[in-house]
């Protein structure tokens, strides 16, 4: 079979009797026409690899298997989809495979290296992430993305337009917050794209919105970004507290005199380089 003559997504989800599953925050882009502005947008990918997580139906998956990518891993956690896209492998072969389990469990280190087998040139590719994430893990995935062992080239995510501005938001601005602070440390972002509710199916309450993360060129060390979740869970789980008072049991007034911050601010007026050099100073 070639590409041309797959059937559409609509008539794969009928072939196969799909839903969308609410358990799973399943809501699925089936117009080709954004599937690949969003590939676009995100890329380029040539001779690198590719992982999606929660691929559903496989409309982001064929934008992704056109481009130049060497490789592109999909991570699906309903069991129900894995015959469905075992279609699109028929189509590309090594190109694409599909991997059952929770991506929130997954380790993408170990996935990589067993996909480069037995392509050893393989091990020179960069690896990136793309996906329309399931509403329900959204946070927690990008979190583990930023903070873990594997850390991707470029991240092109979908999320839930309120977390899309959160990761985005400018200090002072009412969206600005935990992961604001995480995100904008470690990577340069970008909202690249707004999404309608009715660009789904089935189309779910909120917007949606696709953000562009690239990883800084100097990244600090783990144990900067240990202490540096650890300061930012202090400081927002309590963000209506002055610093000196929620950050009492990680250094308070004394770490923040050592960074030149005023003990009376609060968490959402202190920009990312200045929670970034408390975590820094922590550690000393």
């Amino acid at each position: 079979m070639t590409p041309d003559a797959l059937p559409t997504l609509r008539e794969s989800l009928e072939q196969h009797g799909l839903m969308a599953k609410k358990a799973f925050g399943q809501h699925f882009l089936l117009d080709l026409n954004i599937t690949r502005k969003i590939v676009r947008l995100g890329g380029p990918f040539d001779g690198d690899i590719v992982i999606e997580v929660g691929p559903g139906p496989g409309g982001l998956t064929r934008a992704l298997l056109e481009t130049g990518a060497a490789r592109i891993l999909a991570v699906e956690k309903d069991s129900r989809f894995i015959e469905l896209l075992g279609e699109l492998k028929g189509v590309y072969g090594d190109r694409f495979d599909v991997i059952e389990g929770d991506a929130l469990k997954v380790d993408e280190l170990q996935l990589l290296a067993d996909s480069q087998q037995p392509s050893p040139d393989a091990t020179a590719c960069k690896s990136h992430v793309v996906s329309n994430l399931p509403y329900n893990v959204g946070t927690p995935l990008l979190v583990k993305w930023l903070t873990g062992p594997w850390r991707p080239a470029s991240m092109t995510l979908m999320f839930q337009l309120e977390v899309a501005l959160r990761i985005v938001a400018p200090v002072g601005g009412d969206d600005y917050g935990r992961l604001s602070v995480l995100a904008q440390c470690l990577c340069d972002c970008e909202k690249i794209m707004d999404l309608p509710a009715r660009a789904f199916t089935p189309p779910p309450k909120v917007d949606s919105a696709v953000v562009k993360l690239t990883p800084k060129a100097v990244q600090p060390e783990d144990r900067i970004v240990r202490a540096l979740e650890k300061l930012t869970a202090a400081a927002f789980g309590q963000r209506r507290k002055m610093l000196r008072s929620s950050l009492k049991s990680v250094g308070g007034e004394a770490l923040l005199d050592k960074a030149g911050i005023d003990p009376t601010a609060r968490a959402e007026t202190v920009a990312p380089e200045a929670f970034l050099k408390m975590a820094e100073i922590s550690l000393r």
